[in-house]
């Protein structure tokens, strides 16, 4: 392990692309246009200046967009030449019964030691049960096989994919991306409520804490509209398996980096020391094992009382 501030700040969930060597085609829907540009690590560094309960960026988790291996690949490359980016989650088909091979393909090129888990956009998938698929599975167990993670991209309707493979591949290390997307918008957290609950009995998944600006009204969201979520979150998994994420430049659509780190900054304000440093840093940490200092305090997992109150 390297040295590293016990103050450091890791940011689970971001993007990079390069829009003159990948097409993204996704950020061809009109919505998108702030973003519909490239996006790297130095502006990532620009946009990145405020500081959470008094830390700042250390390390990242950089995240695939597209279904893409050789945008996989160059991620990879591009992590190798940057101390930002500590980790990458990649994308490799999971049908393939070629899928072992190409991740220790990944991992033999450049920068394929930061690879630590693999995405697939099950939210794009119309067919109910995906992950349930024969093919599927048996990818993932090859992904499991070689100590990847996979990072687990739904919506709040395909819960039930997500929990079923909890139970099914019980020492796959999961987590949720984007809370699941709970319909912020809507007002209406009741079945994402229950259905969380449900996937957080599960001790093997973690909670990526992002995305949630952007379920929310891009023009008017207040803390208020997040704080219901963000307490459902805590009393489910716990500050020790909850990771705090940007996703970045998506958040841009709803104000940004350094407006969503503020509001995590005020939203952890009842938490403890050893809480915030388990969701700004720690369970990050372990889950893709960045390089870090020694920890210096235990992470708080127990869900019987009520975290950062």
């Amino acid at each position: 392990m390297s040295d590293a501030s016990p103050m450091r700040l890791v940011d689970a969930h971001h993007h990079l692309w390069d829009l003159t060597s990948r097409p993204q085609p996704w950020l061809d829907d009109p919505v998108h246009e702030p973003i519909r540009r490239t996006f790297g690590p130095d502006d990532l560094r620009t946009a990145a200046t405020r500081t959470i309960a008094g830390r700042r960026l250390e390390s990242t988790v950089v995240v695939q967009s597209v279904a893409s291996v050789p945008e996989t690949r160059e991620l990879l490359a591009l992590a190798a030449g940057d101390p930002l980016l500590g980790a990458v989650v990649g994308w490799a088909d999971l049908t393939s019964p070629a899928i072992g091979d190409l991740v220790d393909e990944l991992r033999e090129g450049p920068g394929g030691n930061r690879l630590r888990a693999l995405r697939h956009l099950v939210q794009g998938e119309s067919a109910p049960l995906w992950l349930q698929r024969p093919e599927v599975e048996r990818g993932l167990r090859a992904v499991r096989d070689r100590g990847l993670g996979y990072d687990i991209l739904i919506g709040s309707h395909q819960f039930s994919q997500a929990i079923r493979l909890a139970a099914r591949i019980p020492d796959l290390p999961l987590v949720l991306d984007h809370a699941g997307k709970p319909p912020i918008a809507r007002r209406d957290l009741a079945d994402w409520e229950r259905q969380v609950r449900r996937l957080a009995g599960h001790p093997h998944v973690m909670c990526k804490v992002s995305g949630l600006v952007t379920e929310a009204d891009h023009e008017s969201w207040t803390i208020r509209d997040i704080r219901p979520v963000w307490e459902i979150l805590l009393s489910s998994f716990g500050p020790g398996r909850l990771m705090f994420g940007s996703d970045w430049p998506v958040c841009v659509l709803a104000g940004g980096w350094n407006r969503w780190a503020a509001t995590v900054d005020e939203l952890l304000r009842g938490c403890s020391e050893s809480e915030t440093r388990a969701i700004l840093a720690d369970t990050a940490t372990d889950f893709y094992r960045l390089e870090s200092a020694k920890k210096t305090t235990e992470h708080t997992n127990d869900t019987r009382k009520a975290p950062c109150s």
